[in-house]
Parts: structure tokens; C-alpha cells; sequence
């Protein structure tokens, strides 16, 4: 399916034509929507489109969002921080209500954002992910000053860029990747795809290393041929089963440890293994993996009722912790959410992703599918699923690119436009 007609598929099945769940119970019923993000951002629209008498407040903490699909490309020094960052005026201008602050807690069917209770009828937990500290020995807070994750974008990505900026030519750059499941699976991928390509052209010298706590990634084969034309003799993945797996970190030498080595970075990318937000556990809605487990017609909680929880936060089945991904469920939860509070029953969630990955400012790859409800899980449709091919000419790779470019262009529109 061509990148307009998925997109336009994607729109049209997580909001359909007539689906508002207007009049009754639901006018003026209070949804507090919690994170600004793909999910929460794409949440707090869709559901005043869905019925424009609802009282939507969305809680964010930060002025602006700054989003970490094609972030990769800031480290690399393609494109300024300043494209990845957008404002919340749109919503505001469509009548949803934004407090800026931290949500702290849930009680009595009220957030507590600074001294303040927001009452709901329902509410919507969008909190993206948190970084399990000390989950990887020697890998807290403080280390992360030294040895970036930036996985949270904004001062992280420039950290790192700044890092590679600065390393001398013929240094290492260590990548280490956590198991899953984690934010974007082919995110540490597409990093060291463009890590490379800037050491190619300012310190040829240098090299990558990715040390993965796995012994596969999604689209690896699309990868490995890319580093082969690309990048020959720059990146080098080592798997789990050969040592791979990162067990702890010396932020003061710059240090990765596996079960066989030590190696000693010039720049060490330390991706930490993650879990939900911090207002999920201090919800109640986290459960003992540090997720959060939904039911899936609805996106509700499992462990507390009125609340839902979408995007990366969420145990979704099928669907991968991605922005596109997140994105489709906000817009399929505030259909349920709208339904919910009007009594009737929740339309079946229709939900879509695609994932795009930059390997080169010409040179894209690309992976999507829809996805559906059966047996009470969030499944993938039966042969829906499309994935670039192998040894595809680089005008097809060229062409990924600019879909890439053009499809985060169109979500972040779509959301904050």
C-alpha cells in the first residue's frame, strides 16, 4: 500500500465517519488525559472531534514536546533539535485544556498535578517510558550525564551529539542495546546506521560497536545489507550469544562491560532496559514487569477501573512501542473512551503502524501493518504486514527516505498542526 493511501487507511480506521459519541451522559463529562506524546497528544484531539461537549484537560509538563522519531538524525548532525519540537497551541485552539505540571498521583477519581486535584470520569495515562536505573550495573542517573542514553529526547540527543562531535578520530563508539521489549525496536539500529555515516565523513578512522543483549532485530537482514554498502568495515553488532550483552558500565573510564570483555568508549550510548512512566507505578496501573496491562477492546486498565493506559506505557500484544503505533492507539482509545462515558458499547479498535528508519540522508527502509481485536488480544491482521525487500535499487531506498520524512511530518501535523 502506498504511504498516502496507509495513512489515509490509518486515519479513517481509528476515527470513522459518524463514529462521534456525542449527547446524553457524556456531555461535559471530564477526561483528563496525562502525557503530551503520541498517545496523549493524538488522545486529547480525537476525543473532542469525537464529541466536542466533552471537558478535556491534557496534563503535560513540558512547554513543548520533543519527539524522538528522527531524533537519530539531530546526533548526526542532519537536522536541528528544533524539527523534532512542536507546541500545543492546536489543541488549545480546539477547545482541549492544557495544564502544564507533573501528575504526581490518582486518587478519589482525581490526578494530583503540584496542589491541585483534577477530577475525572475517565482518565487517559499517556506516560511514555522511564529508565530502569541500576537495572545495568553502574547505569544511574549520573552516569547517564556521562554516558547518554537519549532515549528521551532533548538534552540527551544533544549530549550525544556533542560527545561525537568532540571524540577524537579513530575512537569507538560503543552502542549498547537492551533485550526487549524497549521504545522503537529499530531505533539503536537506524542510530548506528547514522552514527556512521557522520564518522565516515568527519573521523573515517572510527568505528561503531553495538553490543545487543539479543541475538536478532527487527529487519536485521535489511540492516546488515546496508552496512555492507554503506558503511563497509564501520559497524559491527555483536549478539548475546557472543558476548554481546552489556552487564555493566563504568561511567568514570567510559567503560562497557559483557560477560567477556571490557570496552573502553570514546562515546558510550548506554540504552537502558525500560518500563512505564513514573505516574504508571505510582498509579497502581504498573504491574510487576513495570508495564502496564490493558484490556484491549478499550485500552482500560486491568488493575484500575476509569483508567487507560495507551503508547509505549501499554502491554499492547502485537503492537510495537512506536510513535506511529502510539499515535493509532490514542485516536482508537478516545473512540472507546467517548462510547464509554455516552453508554454505549466501544466501536472495534482499528489500529495501524509504520515504522520508518533512516540509514542515510537517501537511503530509507520501512515496515508496516494493521492490526485488530480477537480473543480479547491486540493482534496483527493476517497478511498485513509490509516490509521493504532486500536488494531493492536506491531509488526504492530514496523514495523510503523521503516517506519518512513526509510521514512524520503528516502524524506530527495531524496532532499538533
Amino acid at each position: 500500500m502506498k504511504r498516502r493511501q496507509f495513512l489515509a487507511a490509518a486515519a479513517a480506521a481509528a476515527l470513522p465517519a459518524g463514529s462521534a459519541a456525542g449527547g446524553g451522559a457524556a456531555d461535559k463529562a471530564r477526561v483528563v488525559v496525562v502525557g503530551g506524546g503520541f498517545a496523549g497528544a493524538s488522545c486529547a484531539r480525537a476525543l473532542k472531534r469525537a464529541n466536542a461537549s466533552l471537558d478535556v484537560t491534557l496534563v503535560e509538563s513540558a512547554p513543548v514536546f520533543t519527539a524522538c522519531p528522527r531524533s537519530n538524525g539531530v546526533v548526526a548532525g542532519l537536522r536541528d533539535l528544533g524539527a523534532q519540537q512542536f507546541k500545543y497551541d492546536a489543541l488549545g485552539r480546539e477547545g482541549v485544556q492544557v495544564v502544564r505540571g507533573t501528575a504526581t498521583a490518582i486518587h478519589a477519581r482525581a490526578v494530583r498535578v503540584a496542589d491541585a486535584d483534577l477530577a475525572y470520569d475517565r482518565l487517559v495515562l499517556a506516560p511514555g517510558v522511564s529508565m530502569r536505573w541500576n537495572a545495568l550495573r553502574g547505569y544511574d542517573e549520573a552516569a547517564a550525564a556521562r554516558m547518554p542514553h537519549a532515549w528521551q529526547a532533548g538534552e540527551q540527543t544533544l549530549l550525544l551529539r556533542k560527545q561525537l562531535e568532540a571524540m577524537p578520530d579513530g575512537g569507538v563508539v560503543v552502542i549498547a542495546v537492551p533485550a526487549y521489549p524497549y521504545r522503537c525496536p529499530t531505533a539503536p539500529y537506524e542510530r548506528a546506521s547514522l552514527i556512521a555515516h557522520y564518522l565516515k565523513a568527519r573521523k573515517p578512522r572510527s568505528k561503531v560497536l553495538i553490543l545487543d543483549a539479543k541475538d536478532g532485530f527487527t529487519q536485521q537482514r535489511l540492516f546488515e545489507e546496508a552496512w555492507q554498502a554503506l558503511y563497509p568495515g564501520l559497524i559491527e553488532w555483536v549478539a548475546l550469544s557472543q558476548g554481546g550483552g552489556a552487564i555493566s558500565v563504568d561511567a568514570a573510564s567510559n567503560t562497557v562491560e559483557t560477560d567477556f570483555d571490557r570496552h573502553r568508549a570514546a562515546v558510550a550510548n548506554v540504552i537502558p532496559p525500560q518500563k512505564a512512566g513514573a505516574i504508571a507505578e505510582a498509579a497502581g496501573v504498573a504491574d510487576s514487569t513495570g508495564w502496564c496491562p490493558i484490556e484491549a477492546a478499550t485500552f482500560e486498565s486491568k488493575l484500575l477501573p476509569r483508567v487507560h493506559v495507551i503508547g509505549d506505557a501499554a502491554i499492547a500484544g502485537a503492537l510495537p512501542k512506536s510513535g506511529f503505533a502510539a499515535s493509532s492507539q490514542g485516536k482508537a482509545c478516545a473512540l472507546a473512551v467517548a462510547s464509554l462515558l455516552a453508554d454505549r458499547a466501544p466501536p472495534a479498535p482499528a489500529m495501524v503502524n509504520a515504522c520508518y528508519s533512516e540509514l542515510a540522508p537517501d537511503y530509507g527502509i520501512s515496515l508496516s501493518s494493521r492490526y485488530h481485536v480477537m480473543g480479547g488480544q491486540i493482534l496483527e491482521v493476517a497478511g498485513s504486514l509490509r516490509s521493504s525487500e532486500l536488494e531493492a535499487p536506491r531509488a526504492e531506498r530514496a523514495r523510503n527516505a523521503e516517506q519518512g520524512a513526509a510521514s512524520f511530518k503528516e502524524v506530527t501535523a495531524e496532532m499538533f498542526g
